[in-house]
């Protein structure tokens, strides 16, 4: 961002300010993780309404240069105060348009818990999840280099109201910091940048900050993954997922260098630094029939931990994964149809988890197929099911499909979810709602004995079949004539 976009936040703060002045906030302490590829950002707030009437909402401003990589958005607050605070309660954020607003600013509206009185306070939670906001520099290093990486935000936390009281901290992943921005009251301590505390920030107060870093963790990034839920009536849940996996970092440049080879081998940890040779997947607990493989066939170097709670599977490619370099594999396993299908209110309920296994992963397009089988293991309803409906607790593309596999007359529905720009945050259950008569379990079954049946049956007649020519027949009558004549 450049002193022209400074410029118009300070220009059109002004138009903005006596709008919306009924609130103001007393503190605001935020928090920015960087220490993966993933950034996070912690923000709590506490507002007072300093107008005569009462306010019901609050509105959250991002740049449009973050705006366009934020991936989860979550306000929260607690019901209660200070040691007796109770449970949380989620705030819904939605994408609004204001008038009056800086053209260069994405604009959310927060609902709050309950209507904010004259002169009431209120404490609430935001966290923000941005996904490819770390952008390498330089962005291509060599086999033996490490990464650094650069990080843009502002240092005054971006709001339409006036802050009396703010303080900033960049967490980085190690202690070489390259490079901070410095700024009046900001100090390096060990990882941790700390800007601030500033006081009595007029509203759209907007002061740009720079961090260059290094970050060798994961640049794991899931170009695409399918994930396929299929549910057997029979008593299992089948899972298959289709991953397509970046690295990306900073990208390799000259290849994988045979100099280094052995000493990669030896340390990857110094000759390598900036790739990654495992990944790990934390499966549902009881999962089994696991397995791991790509198009070659199976992959051997993996490993599974599993007890009644968990189960983890390490998985590591057919090579390590340097900048820019990708690999294609799958990942399937069976679990018990007893933990994940319920029945509520005359209707069967299929509740599983959204988003990816693997750890610290970004997930650039996501697609969840769900569905059920009567004797197939694939989420693909089985055929007979009606009246079925998704429910995501965000929002996500949702579609119809029909999937014909063996013995089927009709097909079985298939219910589609797709999503773009997933990170762990997004890892949240969600329900498939369907009708099905358990009458259709036996049609599969009914048709394979009606046909094994019609089978004997067609042997026991060909069995007993007399196919030989009858002696009473003309073409009998004229063979007996023709043996005779060539006898003589």
């Amino acid at each position: 961002m450049g002193t022209r976009d400074v410029l118009v936040f300070v220009l059109l703060s002004i138009l903005s300010a006596s709008a919306l002045s009924d609130l103001v906030i007393l503190k605001c302490d935020r928090r920015i993780d960087l220490r993966t590829h993933i950034v996070r950002v912690s923000t709590s707030l506490k507002v007072e309404n300093i107008g005569p009437a009462g306010v019901s909402e609050f509105l959250l401003t991002v740049p449009n240069f973050q705006a366009q990589n934020l991936a989860y958005l979550m306000a929260s607050s607690y019901e209660g105060h200070g040691k007796s605070k109770g449970s949380v309660v989620n705030l819904s954020a939605n994408l609004v348009q204001r008038d009056g607003m800086p053209p260069d600013i994405t604009v959310y509206s927060v609902s709050l818990p309950k209507e904010l009185g004259k002169g009431e306070s209120l404490t609430f939670d935001i966290l923000s999840v941005f996904t490819h906001s770390l952008k390498p520099f330089p962005e291509e290093i060599t086999q033996a280099d490490i990464q650094l990486v650069v990080y843009q935000d502002g240092a005054y936390y971006l709001s339409p109201y006036e802050v009396k009281v703010q303080s900033l901290s960049v967490q980085a992943p190690s202690p070489r910091v390259e490079f901070y921005t410095k700024l009046p009251n900001v100090k390096l301590v060990d990882s941790e940048i700390k800007y601030g505390p500033y006081d009595n920030l007029p509203p759209f107060s907007f002061t740009p900050i720079i961090v260059h870093f290094e970050n060798n963790r994961p640049f794991a990034v899931v170009k695409k993954l399918v994930r396929e839920i299929e549910i057997s009536h029979w008593g299992n849940v089948q899972v298959t997922e289709h991953y397509c996996l970046v690295h990306g970092g900073a990208r390799n440049k000259g290849g994988f260098s045979r100099k280094y080879r052995i000493e990669y081998q030896a340390r990857p940890d110094i000759r390598g630094a900036a790739s990654f040779r495992h990944l790990t997947a934390r499966l549902p607990p009881r999962a089994h029939s696991i397995y791991y493989r790509d198009q070659i066939g199976n992959i051997s170097t993996s490993n599974l931990w599993a007890d009644s709670r968990k189960t983890e599977l390490r998985i590591e490619p057919r090579y390590p994964l340097f900048g820019g370099w990708k690999t294609d594999f799958t990942i399937g396993y069976g679990l018990p149809l007893q933990d994940f299908l319920f029945e509520s209110e005359g209707k069967l309920v299929l509740n599983f988890s959204f988003g990816c296994p693997i750890d610290e992963v970004v997930i650039d397009n996501l697609v969840v197929k769900a569905g059920t089988s009567t004797s197939k293991l694939q989420v693909v309803l089985p055929e007979g099911s009606k009246d079925m409906f998704a429910h995501i607790p965000f929002d996500t593309n949702q579609r119809g499909e029909v999937k014909f596999s063996h013995l089927d007359f009709f097909g079985r529905p298939v219910v589609v979810l797709e999503k773009e720009n997933v990170v762990p945050e997004h890892n949240q259950h969600f329900q498939v709602y369907y009708k099905f008569n358990c009458l259709s379990m036996l049609q599969e079954p009914l048709m394979l004995i009606s046909g094994f049946f019609l089978f004997f049956i067609a042997c026991i007649v060909f069995k007993h079949m007399d196919i030989s020519i009858s002696k009473s027949s003309s073409a009998y009558i004229a063979k007996l004539q023709w043996d005779e004549v060539i006898m003589k």
